[in-house]
């Protein structure tokens, strides 16, 4: 299962970039371990998240069902989460380029951790 470290500056709000990569009928999941510009971890404790997977825009695009990535919580005091999508919501997905971003929130107060581009790759081959 894919890791990435991240930083994040929560006085600027300015969230990571990070692409990825996802092929259809395929479970997906990615652990963040997030970091503040000190190199400490962000203490997620008391937060909850969310992210969404939209198929982008442009000249000859087809709307593509979108997604909603499952996000938990592994260890809020350390800045961990995982970031899902099962096999069946990634079966539903069409080739191409998508945008994602995963949000934590406690209370009234909103951060976009991470941002960045999808592109999902269906297989060119079936199973026997």
């Amino acid at each position: 299962m894919p890791s990435r470290n991240i930083t994040f500056d929560p006085d600027s709000g300015v969230p990571s970039a990070s692409n990825l990569n996802l092929y259809t009928g395929a479970d997906f999941s990615l652990n963040l371990n997030v970091k503040t510009v000190s190199n400490s971890a962000f203490d997620l404790t008391n937060y909850t998240g969310s992210s969404q997977l939209q198929k982008t825009t442009g000249i000859g695009a087809t709307i593509s069902p979108n997604a909603t990535f499952t996000v938990g919580i592994t260890s809020a005091i350390d800045g961990l989460l995982n970031v899902s999508l099962g096999s069946t919501d990634t079966r539903s997905l069409s080739e191409g380029r998508y945008m994602y971003d995963v949000l934590v929130s406690s209370g009234s107060t909103v951060y976009t951790l991470v941002n960045g581009s999808v592109y999902v790759y269906s297989g060119i081959s079936s199973a026997p």
